[in-house]
């Protein structure tokens, strides 16, 4: 496995993700910030974050399988959601979590997550951006 997730001694724990990755493969996989577009280009879950973060997995997922890859070889996401408030954290929990049924497995890469005012396109509420080490 070119990935080891690790929390580190003097670390917190977070149970969303590991505090640190470390890659040993040889072929980088970078997927562009993924929101919550369907095939056609069109919003899923308009106004609903819940909804909009599994959306994004799901889209990560696809890409990623197109180089032939899973989460579990996900060495870091970066995370950006429109206005974003510790309030919110719940509902981008529980999006992740239904990706990750969906999925059947739980991506617990390194994640930053960063507030921006806004997206691309309007009613955008999330997005998710992954590098993947892959041998």
């Amino acid at each position: 496995m070119p990935i080891n997730l690790v929390d580190p001694a003097g670390l917190a724990k977070v149970d969303l993700y590991r505090q640190m990755s470390v890659a040993t493969g040889s072929k980088l996989v970078f997927i562009a910030g993924q929101v919550a577009w369907d095939a056609d280009g069109v919003i899923v879950g308009e106004g609903d974050l819940v909804t909009q973060v599994e959306q994004c997995y799901l889209n990560v997922a696809a890409a990623l399988a197109e180089a032939g890859a899973s989460f579990d070889q996900v060495a870091k996401l970066t995370v950006y959601l429109v206005d974003w408030a510790p309030e919110k954290m719940p509902l981008f929990v529980e999006g992740a979590a239904r990706a990750a049924a969906k999925l059947g497995a739980t991506p617990a890469p390194p994640l930053t997550g960063i507030g921006v005012a806004a997206l691309a396109a309007p009613g955008l509420l999330v997005e998710v951006e992954a590098t993947a080490v892959i041998d």
